[in-house]
């Protein structure tokens, strides 16, 4: 019975609001384990997810819309999701005290990663949501690998930053880059880093 349903046409539309539930869900799980201070390996990867999913949650659709089935959507979904996983887990692996100079220094190099010609190809072919799964979620990997650096550089843990960087990381996956809005958030970047080294 479960073969006969994977196996069924999946509907954009229907794929794109169960993406955006389950990433809703994982917010939902990630806000629980800060509440309780747990910042674990569970809640990593729980942040992890739900800071990706509504970027790729489009692509997902879109997939299931070229691909027809039920099935291949869940495949494209849970490489991504695998992913981002394993990013979590290196996140947490990472997330010790390090200290102003070291943050300082990691966010001054993501700031200068976001105006890379690197950074704009990974972007544009995240947008393109070409390719099979794996392509895809190397390049919005790529693509948001700067910000979520930062996050662990600067140990800022609380929905808030969260929500800050799920925002700014869909927003490059999903829209061209504009000089007039990236140039300015480069800057920031490179800006707060250099406050940390100097203090």
């Amino acid at each position: 019975m479960v073969n006969v349903a994977l196996r069924r046409p999946a509907a954009p539309p229907v794929v794109l609001a169960l993406t955006l539930a389950l990433a809703a869900a994982c917010w939902a799980v990630a806000a629980w384990l800060m509440n309780g201070m747990d910042m674990g390996v569970t809640a990593w990867v729980t942040m992890m997810a739900a800071m990706m999913l509504p970027g790729a949650a489009p692509a997902v659709a879109s997939y299931a819309r070229i691909a027809g089935t039920a099935r291949a959507a869940l495949l494209f979904a849970g490489v991504y999701l695998g992913f981002w996983a394993l990013a979590g887990i290196m996140a947490y692996t990472l997330d010790r005290p390090h200290g102003a100079l070291a943050a300082g220094v990691v966010l001054i190099a993501v700031g200068d990663y976001e105006l890379t010609p690197v950074k704009r190809h990974f972007r544009r072919r995240c947008r393109e949501n070409s390719g099979s799964a794996i392509e895809y979620t190397l390049c919005c990997a790529g693509s948001s690998v700067g910000l979520m650096a930062a996050l662990v550089a600067v140990d800022v843990m609380s929905l808030f930053w969260m929500a800050v960087v799920t925002v700014i990381a869909t927003a490059q996956k999903l829209l061209p880059a504009k000089a007039a809005i990236d140039v300015p958030l480069a800057l920031a970047i490179v800006g707060f880093g250099l406050v940390l080294v100097i203090q």
